[in-house]
């Protein structure tokens, strides 16, 4: 039952990997790329490799995720008006 969600997860990968690509917001880009390491990492759960998943999530999903958002906020300009 539970590995019927494997084709859904997937479907949902690519779908947040096109929107990172193809938004023009940065931080909406990131979100994106976010959701679609998180999506990987729930998928690796379901495939019955829990070591892989949560270095996904850890380090993919989470720590790549802080690092971007930190930089985009560190490299905006003063002058921005999209903060």
């Amino acid at each position: 039952m539970i590995e019927a969600l494997t084709p859904l997860l997937c479907a949902a990968i690519l779908i947040s990997a096109v929107l990172a690509v193809i938004l023009d917001d940065t931080v909406s880009a990131v979100i994106s790329a976010g959701l679609a390491s998180l999506f990987a990492a729930v998928t690796y759960v379901i495939l019955a490799a829990p070591d892989v998943a949560m270095t996904e999530a850890s380090i993919g999903s989470g720590l790549a995720t802080v690092i971007f958002l930190y930089a985009i906020k560190r490299t905006r300009n003063p002058g921005d008006s999209d903060q």
